[in-house]
């Protein structure tokens, strides 16, 4: 369980490296006693997220929700954790083969 919840945490320290400007909410959200409040915005980003068809709505709400609500429900950790890994890994891949395509076709 600690293990699951270090490499939660570990997620959350990249995207706050990678955006410096969610940093401080992102520090704030994972606080104890924030529970209240990220439990509904992990269920309306996750929604947001399902809706990213639309023009306000992206699909990188999905994850931040699922990471978020994941904080809170034990259970979660372990596949989250899984899947935003293996989504990571294969974004990068494909970003590694389109800019090698990019580079090869100059």
């Amino acid at each position: 369980m600690a293990k699951s919840r270090a490499r939660l945490d570990r997620q959350f320290d990249r995207i706050a490296r990678k955006v410096p400007q969610a940093a401080g909410v992102l520090a704030h959200l994972r606080r104890p006693g924030a529970r209240w409040f990220r439990i509904p915005l992990a269920i309306l980003l996750i929604l947001g997220g399902i809706f990213s068809f639309l023009p306000v709505l992206g699909i990188w709400m999905l994850p931040l929700g699922l990471l978020l609500l994941a904080l809170d429900l034990a259970f979660l950790q372990g596949p989250v954790n899984l899947a935003i890994v293996r989504g990571m890994r294969k974004w990068s891949t494909w970003r590694r083969q389109r800019r090698d395509k990019k580079a090869a076709g100059r």
